[in-house]
């Protein structure tokens, strides 16, 4: 697939199965794209940090599965922070059907099939 979207996902570690989800997804036959993520269970180094920023770099989007956890996840607010400054568009998605906390700075949109394609294929 030629035009395949390179999405990165950024969630705090919480949301580990959330992400699991999405991520399945880019499994789906007609889905042309992928989702990126770099989780790590340990404190966010410069090493890291450069490692996410290059895959933020070739990735078309970033989406950002927002809950209450991602209010304290500084590895999240890192990604999306690394989005905006190489100019990444970013689209929150609310991780769960209850919780529907804002990140400032974050447009967040209901998690469906349509807000998912409609910002994939934006991109």
């Amino acid at each position: 697939m030629a035009d395949t979207k390179v999405v990165f996902v950024a969630f705090a570690i919480e949301d580990q199965r959330q992400r699991d989800f999405l991520k399945g997804q880019s499994l789906h036959p007609r889905a042309p794209y992928e989702f990126i993520d770099m989780s790590v269970k340990e404190p966010y180094s410069e090493d890291w940090k450069a490692k996410v920023r290059t895959r933020i770099k070739r990735s078309h989007g970033v989406i950002a599965l927002v809950s209450k956890n991602s209010l304290t996840s500084s590895g999240e607010k890192w990604e999306i922070n690394c989005a905006k400054q190489e100019g990444k568009r970013v689209r929150g998605i609310w991780a769960y059907s209850d919780d529907r906390t804002n990140l400032e700075g974050v447009n967040t949109f209901v998690w469906n099939d349509k807000n998912i394609s409609d910002f994939i294929d934006s991109l």
